[in-house]
């Protein structure tokens, strides 16, 4: 039996629209390989770094912020390899700067699906996230079908955003302007992902 409102429901996927909407390495990342590859490659990257999104939710719903709370190395392990592999996708952006445009047919830099899971799943903050938003909005027990349509909603609003994303990034006009100012733009994705990776790292 369903116990969540449609009021409930409302004020959660507001809630998480608003928070998508900040730019992180999923929105950089994207945004750069719609600039240099196009739609066609990019949404599968866009949809793998929703999909990894949402494993954030369906971890809270499951109880992983509880793990983070009793054992709190959890965190911080995960935290340190998210950080490391997000300072490697920046490392591998600074240097592919110079380089000429990439064949559309190649996956760049893990661009492809299971990339862009990996990327989303990088950062554990997520799931605090989720599990702060969820407890104030939510009953504390929740049933099944609950979890069922909570995980939908928000696996639903991760790939349209992800998926707008990249076909508004991968516009000609937008593309033209990524041709002419590749070398500087790559720079400035690559150094804003290693410092929200050296920042996931440090920060406490």
């Amino acid at each position: 039996m369903m116990q969540i409102t449609p009021e409930q429901l409302t004020l959660f996927a507001a809630t998480l629209a608003v928070a998508i909407l900040s730019p992180g390495p999923g929105v950089i990342a994207v945004s750069q390989s719609a600039f240099a590859m196009g739609r066609q490659r990019a949404l599968p990257y866009g949809w793998g770094l929703a999909f990894g999104a949402s494993l954030w939710c369906l971890g809270a719903l499951l109880g992983l912020t509880v793990v983070f709370r009793i054992l709190p190395w959890t965190f911080t392990v995960m935290k340190f390899i998210g950080g490391l592999y997000l300072l490697w996708v920046a490392h591998k952006m600074w240097r592919g700067a110079p380089e000429p445009l990439p064949d559309p047919a190649e996956a760049q830099l893990g661009m492809n699906f299971r990339g862009g899971m990996t990327l989303n799943l990088s950062n554990p903050k997520p799931a605090l996230f989720y599990s702060a938003v969820l407890l104030s909005i939510f009953p504390v027990t929740l049933s099944l079908a609950d979890k069922g349509v909570i995980y939908l909603t928000a696996v639903s609003l991760e790939l349209s955003f992800y998926t707008a994303l990249s076909c508004l990034m991968a516009l000609p006009l937008l593309r033209r302007r990524y041709y002419a100012a590749k070398f500087w733009i790559d720079r400035i994705a690559a150094s804003a992902i290693g410092l929200l990776g050296l920042s996931l790292i440090l920060r406490h």
